[in-house]
């Protein structure tokens, strides 16, 4: 396993800056922790994480609107949760997944859940194992699991075989 993966790491809630961002502050914050795990849509394009993308989804309702044209932590912690699960998932069904999760769980915990369910799920796929099996987790845990080993399968699949 690669030094890049083994030191994948999202912030948790309490890691997530504690002012408000401004859009050209929230673009760099995501990109210092994203930029080599997912790709841009456009291969001409440079960054990303563009302000354009951003828009669409408050646009779109994926997240809340800025308030004052400043982000705050819970749209911190959606953003990154949308820019990891686009690449394997429409927007609209992380909107539903999104919503699943803090229907049974508070925001800040729901987001540190899938942080290290992420960490967990790339560790176990780049390292060629399989997740042990636990019949004790709930229907949403599962779920995360999942969506997360979903993501973690894509990447390994673009790193290890595409050289991406």
């Amino acid at each position: 396993m690669n030094s890049e993966i083994e030191n994948f790491h999202l912030p948790r809630w309490h890691e997530l800056p504690n002012i408000d961002l401004y859009i050209d502050q929230l673009v760099c914050f995501l990109e210092q922790y994203l930029a080599g795990y997912i790709k841009n849509d456009n291969e001409k394009e440079e960054k990303i994480i563009t302000k354009t993308m951003i828009n669409n989804y408050v646009k779109h309702s994926a997240i809340k609107p800025p308030i004052n044209k400043k982000y705050n932590k819970e749209h911190i912690a959606s953003l990154f949760v949308i820019f990891v699960l686009k690449e394997v998932y429409s927007i609209n069904d992380i909107k539903r997944l999104i919503a699943l999760a803090i229907q049974t769980s508070p925001i800040e915990q729901a987001y540190d859940r899938f942080c290290s369910e992420l960490e967990k799920a790339i560790r176990i796929v780049f390292a060629e194992k399989n997740y042990i099996k636990n019949s004790k987790l709930s229907q949403e845990q599962y779920i995360l699991r999942n969506v997360v080993q979903s993501f973690a399968n894509k990447l390994y699949v673009q790193k290890i075989y595409l050289k991406k």
